[in-house]
This record gives C-alpha cells, structure tokens and sequence, in this order.
C-alpha cells in the first residue's frame, strides 16, 4: 500500500467566538490510501487547544504511512488498527488513518462504511445541531431565524462571554426567532461552580435542553457533582475525551461528547458507546471544525447518538468535499461505497 499527504487551508464563512478563543481558518492534512487503484481518504485538523499545528500532523502522518507500508492489503492494516497494533499517536491522527482505511476497505468490498461497522438498515442520518457563536444577541436572532428557514431544528449556542447577561440575552434572542428548536449551550468550560448554579436554572427557564461542559476541564469530579444537581443535563466534552474519562463518568453525567478527532476514530467511539450504553449517560456526537471528508466517518455513526453536533463542514466558506448534506439541517450517510464521498474538484473533472 502507498500513502500520500496534502494540506489545504479551510477558512470558516464567519469567524467563529467560543469563551477561549476566535477562529477564523484552521489547516487540514488529508492523507490518502492508494492499494490496487483504489483509494480511501482521511483528515486530520489542526487544533491550538490539542497542540496539533500542520506541521506536527503531517511528521505523525507521514509516521503512520511507514506503519502501512509494511501491510499487503487494507483489510489487515484495518484489523491490526482495531488491536491497536503499531499506531501509537494524537487520537486526531489515529482517527485519520481509521477512516482512510474504512474508507478504503468499503470501497473494496463494495459497501459503505455504516455497513462495514455492522448496522443494518437504512444510512444512518439525524438532525444536526448548527453552532452560533457568542455575538451580539441582535445577529445571533438573525442567523436563528435563517437557519430555522433552512430546516435546522436543533441550535447550539456558544456562551462564556465576560458578562453572562449577554450569553442570557443571546439566549432570549434566539429563542425569540426560534420558539420551537431544540437549544444547546457550550460555554466551553467558562464557568465556575458557583456560576454554574446560577446561572443554569435561568437558562433552563428558557427552554435549554443541555450544557456541555459548563466548567473548565480538569475536575471531572466537580462536573459529575454539578450533573448531580443541574436543572440541565450535563454532557462531559473536554472533561470526556477517552475510553477512561469515559469510565470515570458513566454514569455521573447525563452525556458525554464523543468526537472522533478527540477519542482516536471509530473504533474507540464505538469502545466508548458500549461502555456507557445502560448507565444513563447518553452519546453526543461531535466535531471539530472541519471539511466532509472529516466529519464524514461521524455521519456513519449519527445512529447511536441522542445528540448530534456535526456540522464543523456547515462552517466553512468553501467545503471542499461533499457526500453527507446538512446545509437542510439533516446530515446523511449514503449506500454508496466507503465514507460515500466526494472531492468536489475531482466530482467537476469528471463531469
């Protein structure tokens, strides 16, 4: 098997604001398979907040294109993947040869990859949440009013601003424009304790369904007793991000966001699926921002989850993959072979 690497730049629509940070481009590194003319694709993004730049990514993937050199075909790469044989590197990299190699290995059997993971019946396909960031709650009404236009039912509302009026006003607004949406809250771990309290009994007044990770990361024991007394469900994200975390907060929390970049791919979501399934935990499916084709693996899994958060390729101003829709709120995996999807320069140049 032989491995390729290219980065691309992906620039949002809009700059993105969260409690820590503004962003308004990130880079992804797309690595490709090829084995017998047949190839399957993967992408990993840079992340200020996991300490991955361009740079890092493509020495950890060039890294992991040696360890697949040494295979003959995909289907024993992918099982000794699934062992965790040989591939010891940041999840955002072990997720993106995972589904290089799902991508790959469902093109070669002729079958999508939802297939591949056993599920049966129909593609997998849930309504996504639509981020809006912390903005002046004026424009955040405008962009709920527009999205509930496009067929979006679920909004999910950045918070952690200086001053929580404005995230309650922002709040007020948008539920003004969209009385009948489901509405999510991320202050990305903005709040204190004490904070926390106070203000989450007032949001759930105006109608929030959950919180993610209302206080910053790194006392999972303070946010499972939060969880204990929230008026809100609680859902663990930066406090959550592998199969321990997992274990340590089953139970305790009513979520946890499961993002494949975050846990290492497929097989470790799924690892930590069946870990929480019966404890009263529920899935949230998440992303970072990032094109199709990385978000693309996630969709196959949109299922399993009683929230799903995947619309990092929504964000961007020009996607360059296409294949799992969203833009109608809906995000689909498809029947067609691998991830089911497709570069779009290659889609034109066929035409």
């Amino acid at each position: 098997m032989k491995a390729g690497l290219r980065t691309v730049r992906l620039d949002l629509a809009e700059p993105l604001r969260i409690s820590r940070s503004t962003m308004a481009a990130r880079e992804a590194v797309w690595l490709t398979i090829e084995h017998e003319g047949q190839h399957g694709h993967g992408e990993a993004v840079t992340s200020v907040y996991y300490g991955l730049d361009a740079n890092a990514l493509g020495r950890l993937l060039h890294t992991q294109s040696q360890w697949l050199a040494g295979f003959t075909d995909p289907e024993t790469a992918l099982e000794d993947f699934r062992v965790g044989a040989g591939h010891a590197a940041p999840p955002a990299v072990t997720a993106a040869v995972e589904s290089a190699l799902l991508d790959l290995v469902g093109k070669r059997a002729s079958v999508p990859v939802h297939q591949l993971l056993c599920a049966r019946g129909a593609p997998p396909r849930a309504a996504t949440a639509r981020t809006i960031g912390i903005t002046a709650p004026e424009r955040a009404q405008a962009q709920a009013a527009r999205l509930v236009r496009d067929g979006f039912s679920v909004l999910k509302l950045k918070a952690g601003a200086p001053d929580a009026a404005e995230d309650l006003a922002r709040v007020r607004a948008v539920r003004t424009a969209a009385p009948h949406v489901r509405l999510l809250l991320d202050p990305n771990g903005a709040w204190t304790v004490q904070e926390s309290e106070r203000l989450l009994p007032l949001f759930a007044e105006l109608g929030v369904e959950a919180v993610e990770q209302p206080l910053a990361p790194g006392d999972p024991e303070a946010l499972a007793k939060l969880a204990e007394r929230s008026p809100l469900p609680v859902i663990a994200d930066e406090d959550a991000v592998d199969l321990e975390d997992a274990r340590r907060l089953a139970g305790r929390v009513q979520g946890i966001n499961v993002k494949l970049a975050k846990c290492g791919g497929v097989s470790a979501a799924l690892r930590i699926a069946e870990l929480v399934a019966g404890t009263g935990t529920e899935l949230m499916l998440g992303c970072l921002t990032a094109s199709t084709l990385g978000i693309a693996p996630a969709v196959h899994l949109a299922d399993r989850a009683r929230w799903v958060d995947l619309d990092g390729h929504l964000l961007l101003a020009d996607d360059p993959w296409t294949g799992i829709g969203g833009t109608d709120g809906t995000v689909r995996a498809s029947r067609d072979p691998g991830l089911g999807i497709r570069e779009r320069g290659a889609e034109e140049a066929a035409a």
